[in-house]
């Protein structure tokens, strides 16, 4: 109980010590566009191949389940739209994006941390805990809701190229699905989680590594502490973000 604490209370200093006054900040814009790049462009072709085959599978699962009489057929595609945009595009994504950008950043800051460059950086007067995380948390809450649109769109269409290609429904109906009590706080919603779980991994992956102590080794536990506790943290902030903004 008490390393927990002791966590917290230096994960708080450490988003102080990040979110204080940039020196330059021309040279921070520069980094910004370049994390967008590694952290978020890189991200998508990754979104894009989980969520058509989700969108697809969801859809099947629903016309294979949802085969009484009196439950309409447009229903399935009303299904699929709620899946992805309630939850998947938002919370399974940011899980996914934990394992790949979460384990991504501990590793290259715990590396940076165990030669000693991290070192350098303070010794030259410059704010390390800024330069180095706050790039990345602002290049992630921008980008990463961006990733969650595109995955509802890649998923939903998914939905439909399943139902046209096996014929196990129409298309026309699952179109109507998609339509059916559409409302756009739903989206907004998704977008809101979306951020927080941008800032949630960002900011935990990078004190996972910032506190790396060792050899390459360490840097892997980092690594893999990383991905754990943002996934963690991602499930408490879930709820309480659907308990808030859904009551």
């Amino acid at each position: 109980m008490f390393n927990i604490f002791k966590s917290i209370g230096r994960y708080t200093l450490l988003m102080q010590k990040v979110f204080s006054r940039p020196e330059k900040r021309r040279i921070y814009y520069t980094r910004i566009m370049a994390e967008m790049e590694a952290l978020g462009l890189n991200s998508i072709g990754l979104t894009a191949i989980i969520s058509v085959f989700i969108g697809a599978v969801v859809t099947l699962q629903m016309a294979i389940t949802l085969e009484s009489p009196f439950i309409p057929q447009y229903m399935i595609g009303y299904a699929t739209r709620e899946v992805m945009i309630l939850e998947f595009s938002s919370t399974v994504v940011a899980l996914i994006l934990a394992g790949k950008v979460g384990s991504n950043i501990a590793s290259e800051i715990g590396t940076m941390r165990i030669t000693e460059q991290i070192d350098a950086l303070e010794i030259m007067g410059i704010n390390s805990a800024s330069y180095l995380i706050l790039p990345k948390i602002v290049a992630t809450v921008f980008f990463f809701p961006f990733l969650a649109i595109f995955s509802m769109l890649v998923g939903i269409a998914g939905g439909y190229c399943i139902a046209s290609v096996t014929g196990i429904m129409n298309p026309t109906e699952y179109i109507d699905g998609l339509m059916y009590c559409f409302y756009t706080d739903e989206i907004s919603y998704a977008l809101v989680k979306m951020a927080f779980f941008a800032f949630i991994v960002t900011s935990i992956s990078s004190y996972c590594g910032y506190y790396a102590k060792g050899n390459s080794l360490e840097v892997g536990k980092a690594s893999t502490q990383a991905v754990v506790s943002s996934s963690i943290s991602i499930m408490i902030c879930n709820l309480i973000l659907t308990q808030l903004l859904r009551t």
